[in-house]
């Protein structure tokens, strides 16, 4: 079994084949991962050793140590927390060797087709149809001969959209059948014919999200994740590593949130009271449990395989977000009340700390929303961590196409 020792030594070599500092960034990343020191718990040949997940603290600290390029979550945080569990989880050999080394150096963007106008916090209601035609031809650029799903509807709240090259897509193949089957998986090419990825605005002023019209979009049955029928499942998988990517991102101590402030509050003495001296106090060991908690929840994880506790976490998240925010414009008094600018824009990161402190107040208002609302996110844990009685579904075994709309 590989030990740490090993992998300090796998590193070093790698570190010696490709000297960071004369070895261009995607060279790096690429060679990095076909040592097995990507995602050292991913299977050989997939960016992994088959090691204990635990261990990759030690290669990130050795590639730290020696300045060596990493990848960017801001960038790629969707197919790295999101559409890479998913498709070692369920995708076929070919699957996984075609779209995991691509995503992981960044060089494909990769983005999340789930919500719809009609089915956000109700995901399972989503009426985007997806068709099979065996006898149409194919306008996938990489499609294989064989089937196609022809696929139409709308998603929303899609962040990257307008800079992905796949996405992650759930749609209905079969209506007649209760809300929660008749899903299938797929994996959408997002240059295809069909496919219209339009801004949303939102406070901030920037369009960090999208909503994306399907028309008519073709879809090789080669590109679809897991059993016909069975997409539910699969999601499930790929909404448990969100929770657990977009609460549990790996920060250092006093990152986050919590660190702009922490830093006015040393910065600008001036500014201090001892009400909000307390909780500050209070915020900061709270951001540092979450902080804490969020690092043993990644080293307890088998791949791809969170479970429901990934959903208190992004509770923890979205709650300590909108507190510290709210605490740094009260200490700013009116420079808090300051917007740097609020000009149109569309960005190709996703930074939740970024820019300046109104940013970060009207940016944390979406936490509670984004990756599963608080409300959805307590049922979970009420259910599944606390064991408490559901709340009745009379939905439950009802037809689809029967559901009210």
């Amino acid at each position: 079994m590989t030990d740490a020792a090993e992998l300090r030594g796998r590193t070093q070599e790698l570190l010696a084949a490709h000297p960071p500092a004369t070895t261009d960034r995607l060279d790096f990343l690429k060679a990095r991962f076909d040592a097995g020191l990507a995602w050292v718990h991913y299977p050989e040949g997939l960016g992994g050793l088959g090691a204990p997940r635990s261990l990759q603290a030690v290669v990130d600290a050795e590639l730290e140590a020696a300045g060596a390029p990493d990848n960017d979550p801001r960038r790629i945080g969707i197919g790295l927390g999101m559409a890479a569990p998913t498709i070692l989880g369920f995708g076929t050999e070919e699957q996984k060797r075609r779209f995991l080394r691509p995503l992981w150096v960044g060089e494909e963007v990769w983005c999340q087709l789930f919500s719809e106008p009609g089915a956000g916090s109700d995901l399972a209601a989503l009426g985007t149809r997806a068709v099979r035609d065996d006898g149409g031809p194919s306008r996938s650029s990489e499609a294989e001969s064989g089937g196609d799903w022809v696929v139409n509807g709308q998603k929303v709240w899609t962040s990257s959209a307008h800079v992905a090259r796949w996405a992650i897509l759930i749609a209905r193949t079969d209506p007649d059948v209760p809300k929660h089957r008749g899903i299938t998986y797929f994996i959408c090419d997002m240059t295809d014919p069909g496919v219209e990825v339009r801004p949303l605005r939102q406070i901030t002023g920037e369009a960090e999200f999208n909503e994306v019209f399907l028309t008519d979009v073709r879809i090789p049955d080669s590109h679809r994740l897991g059993e016909v029928g069975d997409g539910w499942r699969v999601a499930q998988t790929t909404l448990m590593n969100e929770r657990v990517s977009i609460g549990g991102m790996r920060i250092p101590r006093e990152g986050g949130m919590i660190g702009p402030v922490s830093k006015t509050w040393r910065e600008r003495p001036e500014l201090r009271t001892h009400d909000l001296h307390q909780r500050l106090l209070t915020l900061w060991v709270e951001a540092e449990v979450a902080r804490l908690t969020g690092e043993r929840l990644r080293q307890q994880l088998v791949a791809g395989q969170p479970g429901p506790e990934g959903s208190g976490l992004k509770l923890a998240f979205a709650r300590l977000n909108q507190e510290i925010s709210g605490l740094e414009v009260e200490l700013l008094g009116e420079e808090g009340l300051l917007y740097e600018d609020w000009t149109m824009r569309r960005p190709e990161l996703v930074d939740f700390t970024g820019r300046d402190a109104g940013y970060r107040y009207l940016r944390s208002k979406g936490n509670s929303i984004e990756g599963g609302t608080n409300e959805v996110l307590l049922n979970i844990v009420a259910e599944r961590v606390l064991g408490l009685p559901a709340e009745p579904r009379t939905d439950k075994d009802v037809a689809w196409k029967d559901l009210a709309r």
